[in-house]
């Protein structure tokens, strides 16, 4: 009897959470990897978004907003989730059905938390950018788990 629950590979996921395009180095698509790196630096550069990081960490959000294109970054969070899961799937066999919703959903909540950036406060602080979607983030990935589980029932 063929082995069911084999472990998951994790290290093009992680490669490509650093940059995306990594993983898919790792997974021997090169062609592919870069591709999506030319597209990283590009929506990078054209969104100005690894200076809101800078400004986001340094807590000024508001030069934060101002700097961001948000035209630019909106492309990101479908990107960028992209990128990872074609990266763990490409590395991992026989994965489990709908594994790419939590992938998915995150995108989907991520760009929701873009969009809001500058708009909505948690306990009265204005995260921006750079936070607010990743916080939106988990409950993206939350849907995409509980929408796979009901799914497969």
């Amino acid at each position: 009897m063929e082995e069911v629950n084999k472990k998951l590979n994790y290290e093009t996921l992680l490669w490509s959470i650093a940059l995306p395009g990594f993983g898919q180095f790792i997974n021997k698509k090169i062609v592919k990897g870069i591709v999506l790196v030319f597209f990283e630096v590009l929506i990078n550069v054209m969104s100005n978004f690894n200076l809101a990081i800078v400004e986001s960490f340094n807590g000024n959000i508001h030069n934060a907003i101002e700097i961001t294109n948000y035209q630019w970054l909106m492309f990101y969070p479908c990107f960028y989730m992209y990128s990872l899961w074609d990266a763990f799937r490409d590395s991992n066999e026989n994965l489990k059905p709908y594994l790419y919703l939590p992938f998915a959903f995150g995108a989907y909540f991520v760009t929701v938390g873009l969009i809001y950036s500058t708009k909505i406060t948690i306990f009265g602080v204005l995260l921006g950018p750079v936070f607010l979607p990743m916080l939106f983030l988990i409950p993206g990935l939350i849907s995409g788990f509980v929408i796979r589980r009901i799914i497969l029932r």
